[in-house]
Formats: C-alpha cells, structure tokens, sequence
C-alpha cells in the first residue's frame, strides 16, 4: 500500500490477513499492519523494514513511492523480525544505501543475521541528527521500550514523530476501525505493559518536541486530536486507572462461583457503578481480560479453590497482571472450598509485591454453593465497592479542600503534566498534549512535600537497557530485572 503522509513523507507498509496469533500468542481477527515509511528528500530514507512474510511488496511499493531513485539510508528503529525481517533484502537491492542504527542495533543485527556483511553502516548515538536536505532526523534512544535497541525519530519539518512499536495497535488498515483505544490498549498491555517506567522517560523527551503527527510501526498514522492519545499513553505508562468501574473475572467448575461473580455484578450495577465488567477468564481472550483489569480503578477475582491453590486460568490471569506491573488499584476476592477454601491466601500471596494495592473489607468465602449468608456478603461487598464511586457530600468536599493549602505546582487534566512556577501564564499550552492554561490545576503542598521527602538521593542506570534503580547505594550483588546484568553495568546518574 503506498499512500503520502505528508507531501514528503510517503507509506510503503503492507496489511497481513494471513496471521492468526500476532507474536504467537495475541489473537488477531482484523489481522496486522506492519508499517514503513520513505522520506523524500534531496537524499531518500526509508524508515525500517517489515515482516518477511510481506518483504516483495513493501520492495515493490518502495519502487513505486521513489520511482525509480535510490535510497540513500535505511533507519533501523526497532529489530524485531516483524519490522527488521527484510533488512537483508533491501541491502541486497540497494547496497550503497547506508543503514542506520545504534550499537545494539547492529549487534542484532548480526545476531539475526549471521552470514550477512553491511558495508554501509552509520552508527548513531542519542540526540544526533541526519540532514536530508529540507528534512531532519532527530534520533531519540528509547531503552526498554520495548527491546534495548529501540530508538523513535522526530522529523522537524514536517514535526512528524516516528514511535516504532509506540502508539501501535493490533489490526490491518483496510479494516474499518473507529475505536482505536481498544486494540491499541490490549496491544500495549500485552506487549509493553511491563516497562512503564520506560515510556514514561520516553514521553519526557517527547513532552520537549512540537509533534504534529505520529507515525507507528502498527497501526494507523495519527493526526488529528494528539492530544487524546498522548494522554492514554501517559495514563497507561503510569499504571493509572483509565475508567472507573470494577471488571469482574472468574473461574467455575460446577457454575455456583460464576452464579456469585454474576450476582455481584447485577449488585453493583443496581448501586450505580458506573461500568461493570463481567469475564469467564477459562472462555475468554485473555489479553481481553488483561487489558480491562488495566483499564479499570478496581478488580474483583473469584474462583474456585483446585489442588489447595487456585484455579489455574486464575492464576494464569494474575500472573499476566503481577508480570506487567500491576499496581494502584483495589482488590477484592471471592473464594469457592466445599472443605478447605485456600484460593483466597493463594490469590493474596500472588499480589504480595505489588505497589499501591487496597485490599477490599468484604472479602467473601463461598462453602460450594451460595446460601443466605455468603449473599448477603456479596451484597455488602458490592455496598463497599460502589461507595468510591458516590460522589462527596458537599460539606465533606468543602472541609478537605479547606484544608489543603496550595502549592505553586500546575497539573494538566488531560494528560498529567506538571509546570512548576510561581504562577502559571495565561497563554501557556501544555507541551504534552496542547491544551491551554484552563486546563491546568494546581497541586496540593503536601503531595508536593511527600514527593520531595521521598525522593531518593541516588539513581543508577543500567548502561545495557536503561533501568534505573532509585536508592541510597546500589546494593553489590544487584541484579537487573529487565536485562539481568549484574550491579558492574550500572553507573550513577548524575542529575
């Protein structure tokens, strides 16, 4: 498929209907888009290359797009086979064109590639640059975002931002698509989810950039209301609730757990909660269910006990959540022992290291079936549950605002971006995501003087994939958990 960006920027991606699991594991009805792009310049770039599975069509359409000129650079963002698969390829038919990367990416590149020789290579490091002629490549390194080698380039003509696997969705582009928040959702919690912080360092650099378009590995180019999906990317990078209601998956042997699951559910939905999920976690798409238990500010887990544990698609699911950083959120458990229920210490356990998680008072212990007693437990559970969702009295509102003194910190609503001043101007346009000083409110002191009291004196950043870890000293037997590089790789960031 070729079709223009912008007046120099042109798309030579390809739609794939042939997968079934993207990455072998994420169910793909709509089928994928692997996405490239040439820069046509006084010099021509072509930006990564694409599955092997669709390499002589993105070749062809490369031909069309140029029409018969060379390319002068190949710029390799991310070496995942889906958008690296072809590099031999293209080198093969246009061997003066240099390839550009970073020094990760050529080791990769050798890895994937054993027997192939690139004699024009560029090698680039954080914050430089290429000139095309009226186009300028800006190369930002991003780390664990989700490879070690991932880099985003930022083209300052045209303010085009090129995010590798970011902002990408599951899904081919000639499927009709309005909802692009749901693929994109369950693509990002399933692929990306664990590095959150990653993005986050990401989206500082990014904050800094005056981008107009936004041009993914997957997924549609974006163009209009940035602003909507810079601020979920912000909102799901910080582990932050998107919506509130609660998402309500289970596990039922003989049905009398689902019948519990279900009755909670009818329960809140008649105390008003605003949404209500209701998942069968052994029937169901599981990236699905990961990503409502993101999406939503509180998440109820019901099965039955199994071989004194859980059951084993709950614990599958939990794990799902636990390995992608699950935190900031409310719990609640419904466990199901006709002798001895141990689901519930077992569902507990499995959360024991996870940060910002409010454990529910009504937990609810079901002997077999549900009788008198354990429904008017749901009942109260869903009492509790519903009640963070009803607004404040006015008093109560009034007397907390009262006592909350101001502090010269300005919080975007939209996407969360703080400014710090004495006071924030009248024309001042969040970097973010471009909405105006109406939309800023301030911070209350004390948030601020527990951040600062908080914060730790020293940083130290793996020098192999960018992890920080926060302390007063890195302890000397510390191992990275993105990469798994012991405490010689790390070096103090000096701030």
């Amino acid at each position: 498929m070729v079709t223009k960006v912008t007046d120099s920027i042109i798309y030579v991606g390809a739609n794939d209907h042939d997968i079934d699991l993207f990455e072998g594991m994420y169910k793909v009805p709509n089928g994928m888009a692997y996405n490239s792009y040439v820069i046509v310049d006084d010099f021509v770039a072509v930006m990564d290359t694409i599955d092997i599975h669709k390499t002589e069509e993105w070749l062809g359409n490369i031909e069309e797009a140029l029409g018969g000129r060379g390319v002068d650079y190949l710029v390799v963002q991310h070496m995942e086979p889906d958008h690296s698969a072809s590099i031999k390829a293209f080198v093969e038919k246009y061997p003066n064109a240099q390839v550009v990367g970073n020094v990760k990416t050529f080791n990769m590149i050798a890895q994937f590639f054993p027997d192939m020789v690139i004699e024009n290579k560029k090698l680039v490091a954080d914050g430089d640059s290429i000139d095309l002629g009226q186009h300028k490549l800006n190369f930002v390194f991003a780390p664990m975002v989700h490879w070690p080698e991932v880099m985003v380039t930022y083209e300052s003509t045209d303010k085009v931002l090129f995010t590798a696997d970011g902002f990408g969705k599951f899904g081919a582009l000639d499927v009709e698509d309005d909802d692009w928040a749901c693929e994109a959702r369950r693509y990002y919690f399933g692929i990306v989810g664990k590095y959150g912080n990653m993005v986050q360092n990401l989206l500082k650099k990014v904050v800094k950039l005056d981008v107009q378009c936004v041009c993914p590995l997957h997924g549609p180019v974006l163009k209009e209301n940035l602003a909507y999906y810079f601020n979920l990317y912000n909102t799901w990078s910080a582990y932050k609730a998107e919506s509130k209601g609660v998402c309500v998956c289970y596990t039922s042997v003989y049905g009398n757990t689902k019948q519990a699951a279900e009755l909670l559910c009818r329960k809140l939905e008649e105390e008003g909660v605003p949404k209500v999920v209701c998942t069968d976690l052994a029937r169901c798409d599981m990236s699905e269910a990961v990503e409502d238990a993101f999406r939503y500010d509180t998440l109820v887990l019901a099965t039955t006990t199994y071989n004194a544990d859980m059951f084993p698609f709950m614990r599958t699911f939990i794990e799902n959540l636990v390995e992608r950083g699950y935190k900031n959120r409310k719990l609640a458990f419904i466990e199901n022992g006709s002798w001895a229920p141990m689901a519930m210490k077992a569902m507990k356990e499995a959360f024991k290291n996870s940060v910002g998680i409010e454990i529910a008072e009504n937990n609810i212990t079901i002997k077999s079936a549900l009788n008198a007693e354990t429904t008017a437990a749901v009942e109260a559970l869903a009492k509790e549950l519903a009640s963070a969702y009803k607004e404040e009295k006015p008093a109560e509102k009034a007397k907390k605002e009262e006592k909350a003194a101001p502090k010269k910190k300005f919080v975007c609503k939209i996407c969360g971006y703080v400014y710090e001043g004495d006071e924030l101007p009248a024309d001042y346009v969040c970097p973010l995501c471009k909405q105006g000083a109406d939309m800023f409110e301030e911070k209350p002191i004390e948030d601020a003087k527990k951040e600062e009291k908080a914060a730790p004196k020293k940083k130290f950043v793996c020098k192999i994939c960018g992890y920080v870890y926060e302390g007063d000293e890195l302890p000397a037997d510390y191992v990275c958990p993105l990469c798994k590089q012991g405490a010689d790789m790390f070096e103090e960031k000096l701030d």
